[in-house]
């Protein structure tokens, strides 16, 4: 188990509220949505990281959602092609930024499509989920990209979830948060897994960090089934970013 050196966010900008959005929960308030940004930067102060804050960027409302523009890998980082049209622009941000912390840096091309939200990392494997916005030929090129650095990686198809981590979460130490049709998918049957209610759906998108998850606030059973697994729990705020199908993952890339 490696622990995690860095940190890159970037701060939301006041086209947050024109971001995608699959829910109805009404229009995000900018206001709260900085506040909830600078205590999840804390967050990850608080887990050791050294965070490297970039700028509102006002031509992409998604922005803030950094992780599905590139992979940060202990190897390498790959930037990656958004399925959505809208965001696809988004993986030029990025480059200059990895330059400053890795050696080799690869891309997704079309006719691939992938955002990393689809990729889960769980030790040296990766799960590739393979969605409406991270189509198979995407999936496929970053399974040889990361057999290149001598990862290992396989598909997981879906038909209802926006991402993989939508859906799960891997916290170390062999335990995963669950939800919805990957409760009893083959893929993860090795795991230990807590199968988060339904209610608390948007709880599966949890994230470990060093030794701690932290997780949205609000979701007292999958929180409490956390601490019970000896996990440190940091509660956040992320009600704005839930507002444009956002989660405690989407917020940060961490290597």
């Amino acid at each position: 188990m490696s622990l995690f050196q860095h940190a890159i966010v970037r701060r939301p900008c006041p086209q947050l509220a024109e971001g995608l959005t699959s829910v109805d929960l009404g229009k995000p308030d900018i206001q709260i949505a900085l506040q909830q940004h600078r205590l999840y930067i804390a967050a990850l102060q608080i887990c050791g990281l050294e965070v490297d804050i970039l700028p509102e960027d006002f031509r992409f409302p998604d922005s803030v959602f950094v992780e599905d523009v590139a992979l940060c890998t202990s190897r390498c980082a790959i930037i990656t092609n958004p399925g959505a049209p809208s965001r696809n622009g988004e993986r030029n941000l990025i480059s200059s930024t990895l330059e400053k912390y890795f050696n080799d840096i690869e891309m997704i091309d079309f006719p691939g499509t992938l955002e990393a939200g689809d990729v889960m990392m769980a030790g040296e494997h990766f799960y590739i989920g393979v969605t409406g916005r991270t189509n198979e030929a995407g999936a496929k090129e970053l399974v040889k990209l990361l057999y290149k650095y001598d990862f290992s990686a396989s598909l997981v198809p879906l038909t209802s979830f926006l991402h993989l981590k939508t859906g799960v979460s891997y916290l170390e130490n062999n335990n995963l948060l669950v939800y919805g049709e990957l409760e009893d998918h083959p893929a993860f049957q090795k795991y230990n897994r807590f199968v988060v209610p339904k209610e608390e759906a948007y709880a599966a998108n949890s994230v470990w960090v060093n030794g701690k998850v932290l997780m949205p606030h609000g979701f007292p059973k999958t929180i409490q089934a956390v601490k019970e697994m000896g996990y440190p729990v940091i509660e956040l705020e992320l009600s704005e970013f839930q507002k444009v199908d956002g989660g405690a993952s989407c917020l940060s890339l961490r290597f």
